[in-house]
């Protein structure tokens, strides 16, 4: 599993117009699931991300997570995160997980920040969406589950 995460001062995403999911104050998780990706590194991720201690405390010092900081996430599925740039000029998807397999990973990953006690919106699986992201510092992650689990 792939995970761009961004730390912001608000997020939202839409479908045909209308918001499906919108935070405040916390992360932006943009989530691609790749084959052979297993329920270990959904719930891997959900805690790693979960408890990144990106937020600042009172000395300006990043030593506080989403968790600390009473925060939320909005994920999002994002398959193009499997996008092969490396021939030609348009990316393949050949290591992006089925579309069945990635929406059930997804949904475990989900779950899995909700029962760390967070507050979690998310988007609409397989839509065209209009993601808003306010980023906050900018501060930009990039996680691989392939690298860290």
């Amino acid at each position: 599993m792939r995970a761009v995460v961004q730390r912001v001062a608000r997020g939202s995403v839409a479908v045909d117009g209308r918001v499906v999911g919108e935070i405040g104050r916390g992360l932006v998780v943009l989530l691609g699931v790749g084959r052979g990706d297993t329920t270990g590194e959904a719930s891997y991720l959900a805690d790693k991300i979960a408890n990144l201690r990106v937020f600042e405390d009172a000395d300006g010092k990043m030593n506080l997570s989403v968790i600390d900081t009473g925060g939320a996430v909005l994920a999002i599925s994002q398959f193009t995160l499997y996008g092969d740039c490396r021939k030609g000029r348009r990316p393949g998807f050949s290591e992006a997980c089925s579309p069945d397999e990635a929406k059930e990973l997804y949904n475990i990953f989900v779950k899995e920040l909700e029962k760390l006690g967070l507050k979690v919106a998310t988007g609409c699986f397989r839509e065209h969406m209009t993601v808003e992201i306010i980023n906050d510092g900018p501060v930009t992650l990039l996680l691989d589950s392939k690298k860290n689990f």
